[in-house]
């Protein structure tokens, strides 16, 4: 049977802003807990009073990765370079029998060229490739076979060097989407290997995106 706690945990849980800004102690609690009588209200189907809820409130423990646990202070505090990489273009492509082939005489083009930003990635039903704009000829030549999903010029990739053991570090990109979202910036691409965490934007969002990764370094 679910409790108004359970309900309060849903909620938070489901819009995690919330959530970090009660355990940061800059929430009422009263004025949250009367906001919430009408959505729990109906998620129980009965009158629930706000007393109720902001008890469940008080007593509702955030997980530890929103209360700046020491790891992930640690964490934060020891990344690494930023590195900003412009004039890229992203493309997709439907996956085929033919791509991989073609794929690899692209490689043998940038493998001459060490200073080309270029990246591939093979989902389950499309490819994606992100190269620097100057081999835009060279990709539209060996891949005017391949049916083309999109196509975007004009973007920007901002890559932070993580520490070591940052995948277990629970809610790390977190704190990169948070503020990246609070300031607004659309993302075209989210990329990553094991220690390095790569964000594609278009060029207006460049130097909000690039000011709040250094904001959450800081």
């Amino acid at each position: 049977m679910r409790t108004v706690s359970n309900c309060v945990e849903d909620i938070l849980i489901s819009q995690p802003y919330l959530e970090e800004a009660l355990s940061r102690n800059i929430i009422n609690y009263s004025a949250l807990a009367l906001e919430l009588t009408e959505p729990i209200s109906k998620m129980l189907k009965k009158e629930v009073k706000s007393g109720a809820i902001m008890m469940a409130l008080r007593r509702y423990s955030p997980p530890p990765t929103l209360t700046n646990s020491i790891k992930m202070k640690k964490a934060i505090q020891d990344l690494g370079d930023i590195t900003l990489r412009s004039n890229l273009t992203d493309y997709t492509v439907k996956n085929s029998d033919t791509l991989i082939a073609n794929h690899a005489e692209i490689l043998k083009m940038i493998n001459n060229e060490s200073k080309l930003f270029y990246t591939f990635t093979r989902g389950i039903h499309e490819s994606n490739i992100i190269v620097s704009s100057s081999l835009n000829d060279f990709i539209d030549d060996h891949l005017q076979q391949e049916t083309f999903i999109a196509v975007q010029n004009g973007l920007s990739a901002i890559t932070i060097n993580l520490p070591e053991n940052n995948s277990k570090i629970a809610g790390l990109y977190y704190h990169f989407f948070k503020r990246l979202a609070w300031e607004g910036v659309v993302l075209y691409e989210v990329l990553s290997t094991t220690n390095e965490f790569t964000i594609l934007v278009e060029e207006e969002y460049v130097d909000k995106a690039f000011t709040a990764i250094k904001r959450v370094k800081i």
